[in-house]
């Protein structure tokens, strides 16, 4: 697939479920949306992965340092709740 963005493959996703769930395809049609829709999960979760990887290189640590670590939201409710300098 060329550079499919992610938002776009989702909505294409969502269009084939919604054929899938209506039933009204012959079953040629729908094995072959089925397969463009496998496709395109497949390419949704390698680009959400891409993306996390990023993040997770982005992150820093408390001495401005760049380290690698995932995200959690406790990170975030922490950072809320500790005062401003």
């Amino acid at each position: 697939m060329a550079t499919l963005k992610f938002e776009d493959a989702m909505a294409r996703l969502e269009t084939i479920v919604s054929e899938l769930e209506k039933g009204d395809l012959p079953l040629d049609e729908s094995l072959k949306i089925f397969e463009e829709g496998i496709k395109l999960s497949k390419t949704c979760l390698k680009m959400l992965d891409d993306a996390e990887r990023k993040v997770e290189i982005l992150i820093q640590d408390k001495d401005g340092k760049k380290r690698l670590r995932a995200y959690s939201p406790d990170d975030e409710e922490a950072d809320e709740s500790s005062p401003s300098a």
